[in-house]
């Protein structure tokens, strides 16, 4: 397994349905920041937003266990091998991230007591 880079793309909100249903004031995601870097392997990286882990680690445990070696899915979503472009499931304010497969091995923690 080879860990992920996640890149914070931009932080976006939608305005006409913030205006219906967002409270007042609702901004783009407070938790993440364009240019935001952070790897990820089997886990959710320390910091990340839990909702936001929750949207994309399917993508994230494909790309570490392989996938980047290829297209993503049927090669009609993606054109770059290892790469896949993902938003949060926040209706109102997506986050977009691009995932990037590494070669860095993922070490896995054990605790010893």
């Amino acid at each position: 397994m080879t860990k992920v880079k996640i890149t914070i793309l931009k932080t976006t909100i939608d305005k006409e349905l913030a205006t219906e249903y967002g409270i007042d004031g609702l901004t783009a995601c407070p938790m993440m920041k364009a240019g935001d870097v952070f790897y990820a392997d089997y886990a959710k990286p320390q910091g990340f937003c839990d909702e936001a882990w929750k949207a994309i680690y399917q993508y994230v445990f494909a790309l570490a266990h392989g996938a980047g070696k290829s297209l993503f899915y049927y090669g009609d979503w993606i054109k770059k091998p290892g790469v896949a472009i993902v938003s949060c499931n926040d209706g109102l304010r997506p986050v977009i991230m691009k995932l990037e497969a590494t070669d860095e091995e993922s070490k896995i923690a054990c605790e010893r007591q």
